[in-house]
């Protein structure tokens, strides 16, 4: 019969790694892809014409921490999201987002890249920059 000691001297590592490697970053090893919370700067262009609009038009969105996941977020609607590099995500903006000239809610979403008994939660959304549709 082995000693109780013996058995858990294994598990030490592992229970050290849990309690040290807590949430999902890039120091954890128990995480299977961290991504970072998205940062959002800009717009290029921040005012539009509703014409625009109607012919549909290429917005580009510019921040840091953009991974493939990322996705832009109009009024609450998120559009198919082209991602050109980490730091600029492009959509096309047509009559089906915005409806009217006005002002409209532009946001970055990253989803987190693993989450459950591992406490991994990155990812997130980036406060929200105005677009102005005259």
């Amino acid at each position: 019969m082995k000693p109780i000691g013996a058995s858990w001297r294994h598990l030490s590592p592992l229970l050290l790694a849990l309690l040290v490697f807590q949430g999902c970053n890039a120091l954890n090893p128990l995480c299977g892809s961290a991504r970072p919370t998205p940062i959002i700067g800009s717009l290029s262009p921040s005012t539009i014409t509703f014409a625009d609009v109607q012919q549909g038009f290429l917005l580009t969105v510019n921040g840091s921490q953009f991974v493939s996941a990322s996705v832009v977020v109009i009024n609450g609607t998120t559009l198919s999201t082209s991602v050109a590099s980490s730091q600029q995500l492009q959509v096309t903006i047509t009559t089906t987002v915005i409806s009217a000239p006005g002002t409209a809610s532009v946001t970055v979403k990253t989803p987190s890249g693993n989450s459950g008994d591992l406490g991994c939660t990155s990812g997130g959304t980036t406060h929200a920059l105005v677009l102005t549709v005259t």
